[in-house]
């Protein structure tokens, strides 16, 4: 009878839980790209899932986020998200053992997210366009439950979101030293040179320093790798992102806008839903929280706040790379050329096993 009142509690208790200064300086004029045929996840939305989820997912419409349930997306107490107070194995079955001590402590992480969200809330209340002094944590979407990863290298923590079969990182990268890294010397910098912009929106990269030139080319080779040289790539460019990542090419762009149905409006989805001028905000339907922080100008100067540029890892010609560029004044994402000395954002994408 014991046994049959324990299971009867542990099944009560699963039922009750519930499975991111406008400028018209820019330098470069964005080209719409070419885009495949919408991937069959699409059709009715995206499959969304913490980063490091087996088996738990939960379909997006664009029309309305719905949270998905992590199987280990361990999230702090910081974030705007709630935890799940149920577990899932990797075969999909509850594990009943911890249910009861996640239903405990459910209810103080959803105290601390609903103190962070009444702060952000706060922060962002008439707000219009950007401003630096909202937490980066502010402009994640708070109806997704995003996974996180950590970077070996300096142990900064960033949020993942998994959409259709890739998995982005849902943050900038912030990765800065360039002794390690010397790809980094001079081609890396927080917008307005201002540290504290680093720790909202990350850094921004020539894109020789996106690429780890000096990694590609061993000897010292890789220094010039950039402006004014061809690069001969690998198919996979792991670059400045973490191990087990790497930066997207312009195919990997192109699934991306053709996973949330097309490059036409891929841009109102993928956009944060605060920070960009004249409403130029987007519904972040799939959790990427693009943020509209601008670029670095080769000359020195920081301009194109209202405007989200990030790299490619694909090659025009000596000159140019591409980049992906949202506006806030488009509904698009486009693909264009860039002069490889501008500094650009960076998101890193999780290699595939």
């Amino acid at each position: 009878m014991k046994i049959f009142n324990i299971l009867a509690l542990s099944i009560f208790l699963t039922q009750l839980v519930a499975c991111d200064d406008d400028s018209s300086s820019s330098p470069v004029t964005p080209n719409d790209s070419d885009i495949r045929d919408c991937a069959t996840c699409c059709a009715s939305g995206v499959i969304l899932c913490g980063e490091e989820s087996s088996s738990s997912v939960a379909t997006v419409n664009f029309s309305s986020s719905v949270k998905n349930e992590s199987s280990s997306s361990v999230e702090t107490a910081s974030s705007s998200s709630v935890l799940s107070s149920s577990s899932w194995s990797s075969e999909g079955s509850i594990e009943s053992s911890s249910s009861i001590d996640s239903a405990k402590s459910s209810s103080s992480v959803m105290s601390s997210s609903s103190s962070v969200e009444q702060n952000c809330s706060a922060l962002l209340e008439g707000a219009d366009g950007w401003s630096w002094d909202v937490p980066k944590e502010c402009r994640l979407n708070p109806d997704i439950t995003y996974g996180t990863m950590t970077d070996s290298r300096d142990k900064k923590v960033y949020k993942t979101v998994k959409i259709c079969d890739q998995t982005w990182m849902a943050e900038n990268l912030n990765y800065a030293d360039s002794t390690k890294t010397p790809s980094l010397l001079k081609r890396s910098w927080c917008y307005n040179n201002k540290a504290e912009n680093c720790a909202v929106a990350g850094r921004l990269y020539t894109w020789a320093a996106a690429i780890d030139s000096v990694a590609l080319y061993d000897g010292g080779n890789g220094v010039d790798c950039g402006y004014n040289r061809t690069c001969m790539l690998p198919a996979k460019v792991q670059g400045i992102c973490p191990e087990g990542w790497h930066l997207p090419t312009n195919t990997e762009w192109d699934s991306l806008f053709a996973e949330v149905g097309g490059s036409s409006t891929a841009g109102k989805i993928l956009k944060s839903q605060t920070g960009w001028y004249n409403n130029g905000n987007g519904t972040d339907g799939v959790g990427f929280s693009a943020l509209p922080v601008g670029y670095r100008y080769y000359v020195g100067s920081f301009n194109g706040v209202g405007y989200a540029y990030y790299w490619s890892a694909t090659e025009l010609n000596r000159d140019y790379a591409y980049g992906m560029l949202l506006s806030y004044g488009r509904e698009s994402a486009n693909l264009h050329d860039v002069l490889k000395d501008i500094g650009y954002s960076v998101r890193c994408l999780k290699d595939n096993p």
